[in-house]
């Protein structure tokens, strides 16, 4: 241990002449705990919610999308999703249509977004099914007395509730052909469908605006031929985003235009940088409590240095440097940062742990897509928060630091 650092610890420890530097010091203790306690909660909770929307994308969306430019959709898809499945780590692969249209309850009108889809494979590319509410996941021809038999439908929960469906109802779905243009115009189609279930994934995105039914009432409303669809729906093995994109581009490579192979976080790419730029904006903000307590470090430092005036006479009449001087000043205020770093690391950790353990902050299920708080600890936030408070109060030493290493030993011994 070298002396500079024995002196800084025997200074921190030793008793004040005034009891009002002790107190300050100890706030900017408390003061560095608490921002840094803050940090590590809410950079957690904003990497639960996060990660909860991701699992939600990606359990309506799948890993991949490999469609055409302009969505002009895939003929003879079954060889292309045959070649496809042979990539690794592919796990499954599903067909879809995706198109615009009017959905028609009474004299309840509003725009959806129609999503053909293979009931046999689509559950093993989306969480469809765990996300019916009520109802189920049926879009089998239902039998009606009196009425010749119709197509099933699953809708999302907030449009369902903005047309007043119900389960049971017969509700109507129009839309143009994928192949309407200004010089060949058509009639839309209108088609009869009976809503066997309702699903909620808790995005309003999807809930407010999607609706499900097979893949071949999807062609016949759009006109598309049996070996058409507007793309395949991709789920790998494993979900990390290197390895999505990595794969998505050996298929956008080997197919070239006009195909794409689009990963989930190309498609939502806006939306996680938001996502991104608020946890930064949320980084910045709270690093201000850590700052204020610096500023209570250097008022410390300060205060200490003219109470050390002849301590740090005596070091220097016996040979000590202006930079021992300095690194000793800088290892006591350092101290207070480090225990404050320690101290918030821990009361930050332990309160995540006990609420992704226990789940004792729960949410409003009306309000909340989730019924607790998301927590998601994350080691390089750890590494960020504590470089950062630990900087910030080395910074807070310097000009203490300075100033006791400029001391004139005479005159400290003097007027002491």
């Amino acid at each position: 241990m070298s002396y500079e650092l024995f002196i800084a610890k025997r200074y921190f420890r030793s008793k004040r002449r005034t009891g009002f530097i002790s107190l300050i010091n100890y706030f900017s203790i408390a003061g560095v705990m608490i921002g840094v306690a803050a940090l590590v909660i809410v950079l957690s909770v904003m990497n639960g919610f996060e990660t909860e929307v991701r699992s939600r994308i990606i359990g309506f969306d799948s890993h991949i999308r490999f469609r055409s430019f302009h969505d002009r959709g895939l003929q003879n898809f079954q060889s292309i999703q045959d070649d496809l499945g042979k990539y690794e780590h592919v796990a499954a692969i599903s067909p879809y249509i995706y198109n615009k249209g009017l959905i028609i309850n009474g004299p309840n009108k509003d725009a959806v977004i129609v999503k053909g889809v293979d009931p046999e494979t689509v559950v093993d590319v989306s969480d469809i099914e765990k996300n019916i509410v009520w109802g189920e996941f049926d879009l089998d021809t239902v039998e009606i007395a009196n009425e010749k038999p119709l197509p099933g439908i699953v809708l999302g929960k907030s449009l369902a509730l903005r047309l007043d469906v119900q389960l049971g109802d017969k509700i109507h779905i129009g839309s143009f052909s994928s192949k309407t243009n200004f010089f060949m115009p058509q009639q839309p189609l209108m088609k009869a469908f009976i809503v066997n279930g309702l699903f909620e994934t808790g995005l309003f995105e999807f809930d407010s605006n999607f609706g499900y039914i097979s893949i071949e009432c999807a062609q016949q409303l759009l006109r598309m031929d049996k070996d058409a669809v507007s793309g395949l729906e991709i789920m790998l093995d494993r979900m990390e985003l290197d390895l999505v994109t990595s794969i998505a581009d050996q298929m956008s490579e080997k197919y070239g235009y006009p195909y794409v192979a689009e990963t989930w976080y190309e498609r939502n790419k806006n939306l996680f940088s938001w996502m991104q730029i608020e946890k930064w904006a949320a980084f910045i903000i709270l690093s201000l409590i850590i700052m204020v307590a610096a500023f209570n470090i250097i008022s410390t430092m300060i205060m200490v240095v003219m109470e050390k005036k002849k301590e740090i006479g005596i070091l220097k009449s016996i040979g000590a440097e202006n930079s021992s001087v300095m690194r000793i000043f800088v290892m006591q205020g350092l101290i207070s940062g480090l225990i404050g770093t320690f101290l918030g690391s821990l009361v930050g950790f332990v309160l995540c742990w006990s609420q992704y353990k226990y789940e004792w902050f729960e949410l409003p299920g009306d309000i909340y897509f989730i019924s607790s708080l998301p927590i998601e600890i994350q080691a390089m936030d750890f590494m960020l928060i504590a470089i950062a408070a630990i900087l910030l109060s080395f910074l807070a030493t310097l000009y203490p630091s300075w100033k006791a290493s400029k001391l004139d030993p005479v005159q400290a011994i003097r007027y002491e």
